[in-house]
């Protein structure tokens, strides 16, 4: 028996452009390997529209609040609908990069140090040593993320706008010299590990992240085999500490500058990593010998109730 699948995507998130990409590719996809899927633009009425249609599976496409934080999560498990990705608690843990670190930190996870205050706050004086980078607590695709460097004389002063959309509430992070790497956790499998490189961006930022030619992911990255082992090692403990589910993919700052045995930090981990034709995840898969198609079966077939 066919498959009925609610493809969840849109929302109403600053991410909204980017789930929008990512749920048709995906429905498209799912609809070739022989689902029928049902497109579902989010919104308040959502959970009327999924008591009505009654699939047999949400897959959950969205991104940033309401759809990555637990709160879909939420409405799905009181519909009894089984979902794609990491359920309520991992969600909304993940969302927030504070406490999200404080528990990988606990699991033997390197990260870097960092202080939570009110962006008002940090907009008065350095509250460490530049280079620094500011971060909303609980946005994704770099929304919001501003980076001081060493010479630079104040905090960034966009944090005083009035209209500054990205919460009160901000993370001050050391910044982290050195490359780029993502690496993608499937069930309970690391897959390889993914060296990011922007084309024309200082940093991984939302242009590189969505553009085509934006920047370019070498898989396997070209990096010490200990160094990606220990990378792979971070990602499924950081997956299973935050209580991860499905497809979930871990960032990470790799510094060689002095040396192959250089510093290796945990950014973040990604419960709702993007599924747009530039996205990490179908790449990194595809390497580890996993079609679009198959991938998305795989998370289709994986889902359930209770995550």
């Amino acid at each position: 028996m066919t498959k009925h699948v609610a493809m969840l995507m849109g929302g109403f998130s600053s991410e909204r452009p980017v789930s929008l990409a990512s749920g048709n590719a995906c429905a498209d996809a799912l609809e070739a390997e022989g689902f029928q899927v049902t497109r579902v633009d989010v919104d308040r009425d959502v959970a009327r529209t999924l008591a009505e249609l009654k699939p047999d599976v949400a897959f959950n496409a969205l991104h940033g609040p309401f759809g990555e934080d637990g709160t879909i999560q939420g409405i799905l498990e009181y519909l009894e609908i089984p979902y794609t990705h990491s359920g309520v608690l991992a969600s909304a843990l993940a969302m927030n990069k504070a406490k999200a670190k404080l528990v990988a930190k606990a699991a033997g996870v390197p990260v870097a140090e960092a202080k939570i205050m009110h962006r008002l706050d940090a907009a008065e004086a350095h509250v460490m040593q530049p280079p620094y980078v500011v971060k909303p607590v609980a946005e994704g695709s770099s929304f919001g993320v501003l980076i001081v460097r060493e010479n630079h004389p104040t905090p960034p002063q966009q944090l005083f706008a009035s209209d500054w959309p990205y919460g009160d509430i901000v993370m001050v992070e050391r910044f982290i010299h050195g490359r780029e790497l993502t690496c993608a956790v499937m069930g309970d499998v690391a897959l390889n590990v993914c060296e990011i490189t922007t084309e024309g961006h200082t940093f991984y930022d939302y242009d590189s992240k969505y553009a085509p030619g934006g920047s370019r992911h070498e898989i396997p990255a070209a990096i010490p085999a200990k160094i990606a082992r220990k990378v792979q090692e971070y990602a499924l403990a950081a997956h299973q500490a935050v209580g991860c589910r499905g497809v979930s993919r871990s960032d990470f700052r790799y510094d060689d500058r002095f040396g192959e045995g250089g510093e290796i930090i945990w950014l973040e981990v990604n419960t709702q990593p993007g599924m747009t034709p530039t996205s990490l995840v179908p790449d990194i898969a595809a390497e580890a010998g996993h079609s679009f198609g198959q991938l998305l079966t795989w998370m289709v077939e994986d889902a359930s109730c209770r995550r």
